[in-house]
């Protein structure tokens, strides 16, 4: 077997994939970590913002939709007050916008990094990623806290966090991919952020997938983020939950993350000429 044909079974090896991350888990932990405190370096509340922030969208949340427009989420399946519905569907999309939406700059905001030979930059993109993570991880608190509040809080919400495994590698895909693209075209950081708004009107986030038009429906099997959101609502609801659908929506983003790190390791050895 040749040289070259060695080195692309390795990088589409998820296993090897995995082990190189692990690998370096200590140094993207603390990239993860100072991305978090530079985002709240200088503010009167610090990194309390973290769980502030959320804390003041739910409830905003639940004035506006609760009390204004006293809209409901899907009631003839659930009696979930819509703000919840919403703030669940948003804590799902949130992890993959977050991330995509920062991964164009990932790479090209470490030049200094890029060009150290033995620096592991395929771990550049991943920094995002970890910083949603965070805030989700609060996100996630405060739904539980809201969900106890409301009389609506069952066990099955807590198998939440399983339910992000496919967005959190749909998001490690696509943050390698554009962190690639990134060094080489930096209207990407212009351009992401566009797409990323418009996926969020046409993903499940302020609606039930049962409120689309019939023949629009099959459209949304193609959206990993669409099946991921309507399963975490089952599973915040206490619904029965399909997780045949979540095993389609898990291969479909391990295909992407894998795809998305052959195409990062096939371009870095440009990314230091280019910055």
């Amino acid at each position: 077997m040749a040289y070259g044909d060695i080195r692309i079974t390795m990088i589409f090896n998820p296993l090897r994939i995995v082990t190189d991350i692990w690998r370096h888990r200590y140094l993207l932990g603390q990239l993860v970590k100072r991305d978090v405190l530079l985002r709240y370096r200088g503010a009167m509340f610090g990194v309390l913002w973290i769980f502030l922030s959320p804390l003041l969208m739910l409830v905003i949340f639940a004035y506006v939709f609760g009390e204004v427009f006293q809209a409901r989420g899907n009631v003839a399946e659930s009696a979930l007050p819509f703000w919840l519905f919403l703030y669940n569907g948003l804590i799902v999309f949130n992890v993959f916008s977050e991330t995509v939406s920062r991964s164009p700059a990932s790479v090209r905001g470490y030049p200094s990094f890029v060009k150290k030979i033995i620096f592991p930059v395929q771990i550049l993109p991943l920094v995002p990623l970890g910083s949603a993570l965070v805030h989700a991880s609060f996100n996630f608190l405060i739904l539980i806290a809201a969900l106890a509040w409301t009389g609506n809080f069952n066990a099955q919400a807590l198998l939440f966090p399983l339910a992000l495994i496919p967005v959190i590698l749909l998001a490690t895909g696509f943050a390698w991919f554009l962190g690639a693209w990134g060094v080489f075209i930096k209207d990407m950081t212009q351009i992401v952020p566009v797409f990323i708004q418009m996926l969020m009107f046409l993903s499940p986030v302020f609606y039930p997938v049962s409120a689309v038009p019939v023949m629009l429906r099959p459209l949304y099997q193609f959206n990993p983020l669409g099946h991921v959101i309507e399963l975490s609502r089952g599973l915040v609801t206490g619904l029965p939950v399909e997780w045949s659908v979540w095993g389609v929506a898990l291969v479909i983003s391990l295909a992407v993350a894998i795809l998305g790190n052959f195409f990062f390791q096939h371009s870095r050895e440009e990314f230091a000429d280019v910055l």
